[in-house]
Order: structure tokens, then C-alpha cells, then sequence
């Protein structure tokens, strides 16, 4: 209809994306009128990702249902989630607490102190105060209107602290960080554990053969052969 309504010489192509993990979500992207597709969470255990090889490893053992929600760094204040892997990460608990602490109290003083000092131990690692030091620095430097806020309201400055941890969760998978391996933000949907049901037992399991336009073809001849199966 658009390319009617404009007048344009050559049709416009729609793409889809989201879930391509194995061979029958391509077909069926295709089948519902789909001209071409995007690969996304599969894309993190090749050789060309920018992440680190801990995260491949996690990723390349990934089933369907390991996949949790957990605290959207960028919209914290405003409770947006995002997926991740959740086998072999603490982070969609831990930032989901954190998230739950925020929404019920105005101050971190407010919070109990069997909490704050569990908080302190396990996921922030250092006590509130040193983690504000180092919040404010940041902030100084980068925007300081934040930090003006923070002093006068305290429940800002409990996000900003919390958002810290956030922030460093996707810093340490990126990095391998293992001592914060239990801490890593890892986006990762279902389709990850898809591509790792249907190359199971095939060449192209290790994550050493999972080159990008490798996957890419092994998907759309897996496609193909399906294709042909129909008809």
C-alpha cells in the first residue's frame, strides 16, 4: 500500500527479527511474507563478538528456558526490564532486588540493615559509602546536576548507586572479569538456546567454528531443506 500511495519503482522489503535461533523459525519468518531476516542473541557466541570467551561458554550451553528478566540499566527509575541469560548469573535476582528496594524505600538508611548489609556483601562488595564516593567521582565528571540532586534527594542517590551495579554487571562480561562471573549482564533470548538444541552433536557446536556468515548459511540451508520438505 505504501508503495502504491508513493509511487515507488521497487517494493519496499520487510525484514523480521527476534527468535531466529534454528532453521524452522527462519522458515516460518519466511512464510509469513518475511524478504529477508535478522539474526540477534546467537550472534554473541560467535568468534567475532566483541564479548568475552566466559560469556561465550555460558552462552554456547544456553537452553530455550534459560533466560531470565532482569533490571533495565538505562530506565531503571522507571522499572524497564531486560532479558538475559539467567544460567550461571545472579544478575536478573540480584538487579531485581535492588529494583524492589528502590520502589520501597526513600533512603538506603531506610533499609534494614540485615538488607543492607547482605546488599553490601554480595553485590555491591563494598559498603555504601565508598560506593557513593566513587558514584559521585563518576558523576562529577560527567554530569554534574546528578550529583547535585543526589545530596539534597537521597532516594536519587540510592538509584545512582544502584545503577552502578548495572552498569559494571555488562563491563565485567565484556572483560571476563571472573570474580564477578556470578554478576554478569548478558542480553540473551530463547533463540540462543535453540541454536544450541539444533547444532548439538554437529561441527558447528564448539563455539571455536561459530563464525557469523557460518551460522548465517547453516540457517538458511537448514531453511531450505525444510522448504523443500514441504512441498
Amino acid at each position: 500500500e505504501v508503495t502504491q500511495a508513493h509511487g515507488y519503482e521497487r517494493t519496499i522489503r520487510l525484514g523480521a527479527a527476534g527468535g531466529i535461533g534454528d532453521p524452522y523459525s527462519l522458515l516460518a519468518a519466511f512464510d509469513m511474507g518475511a524478504d529477508y531476516v535478522l539474526t540477534g542473541s546467537i550472534n554473541q557466541s560467535s568468534i567475532e563478538a566483541g564479548t568475552s570467551e566466559p560469556v561465550k561458554a555460558l552462552l554456547c550451553k544456553a537452553g530455550i528456558a534459560d533466560c531470565a528478566m532482569g533490571a533495565a540499566p538505562d530506565m531503571f527509575e522507571m522499572g524497564a526490564h531486560v532479558q538475559v541469560l539467567g544460567r550461571g548469573s545472579m544478575y536478573a535476582q540480584r538487579s531485581n532486588k535492588l529494583r524492589s528496594l528502590y520502589q520501597r524505600y526513600s533512603r538506603w538508611s531506610d533499609v534494614p540493615e540485615a538488607e543492607r548489609l547482605k546488599i553490601e556483601k554480595t553485590v555491591f562488595q563494598k559498603n555504601y559509602d565508598e560506593l557513593w564516593n566513587q558514584t559521585k567521582a563518576y558523576w562529577q565528571n560527567r554530569d554534574p546536576r546528578q550529583v547535585e540532586r543526589a545530596e539534597t534527594d537521597l532516594k536519587h542517590q540510592m538509584a545512582l548507586c544502584f545503577r552502578w551495579y548495572l552498569g559494571m554487571s555488562s563491563r565485567w562480561a565484556r572483560l571476563g572479569d571472573t570474580d564477578r562471573a556470578k554478576d554478569y549482564q548478558i542480553w540473551c533470548g530463547p533463540s540462543m538456546g535453540a541454536f544450541n538444541a539444533w547444532v548439538k552433536g554437529s561441527w558447528l557446536e564448539p563455539q571455536s567454528i561459530r563464525r557469523v556468515d557460518v551460522m548465517a548459511k547453516c540457517l538458511l540451508h537448514g531453511a531450505l531443506t525444510l522448504q523443500r520438505l514441504k512441498l
